[in-house]
């Protein structure tokens, strides 16, 4: 058995890349690279911090979620799997990268770090607006994803709601 899963909570480190692939139907592919950081004293008690810089790859729906959604700055959760592919360069040096291919994500942050809210989408929670909408790798918003709260109704002064009749 063997498991490659990758998740990350961090924020995007430039505008994402979009690029449209010829003789595939139009795939559509995202790259863009997402910053996460770990805070620790260390044996001083002096705060340290430590950046990691991972290339994220996001293919089609996801890449159109990026592309509407995902810019400098936004912070991002990622879940996906490894990939290191290798290639030649101009003067034939063998070289080799670590992507991170999206198969999830979420946009993360308060309301106003993100364009998609102020496109409207997004939803409110406890203590304040988060944008917290989920897009696999195989699903695209085909509309916003309003989640309206029901509002009880209360009866009227003559009371005649019939009995199996909920007001809400």
């Amino acid at each position: 058995m063997s498991l490659n899963k990758v998740m990350l909570i961090g924020n995007v480190g430039r505008d994402p890349e979009v690029r449209y692939l010829e003789n595939s139907g139009n795939a559509k592919v995202a790259t863009f690279t997402l910053a996460t950081t770990e805070r620790y004293r260390d044996r001083n008690g002096e705060m340290r911090e430590n950046t990691e810089w991972h290339n994220i790859v996001a293919w089609r729906n996801s890449a159109d979620v990026v592309e509407k959604f995902v810019k400098k700055g936004t912070q991002l959760y990622i879940e996906g799997r490894l990939r290191t592919r290798s290639w030649d360069d101009q003067t034939g040096n063998k070289r080799y990268t670590t992507e991170i291919m999206v198969d999830n994500l979420q946009l993360l942050g308060r309301k106003s770090d993100n364009p998609a809210s102020q496109a409207g989408y997004g939803s409110q929670a406890q203590g304040g607006y988060q944008n917290q909408q989920s897009y696999g790798g195989s699903q695209a918003p085909s509309r916003p994803n309003y989640q309206q709260p029901v509002q009880p109704q209360a009866p009227d002064a003559a009371g005649d709601l019939p009995e199996d009749d909920l007001p809400f």
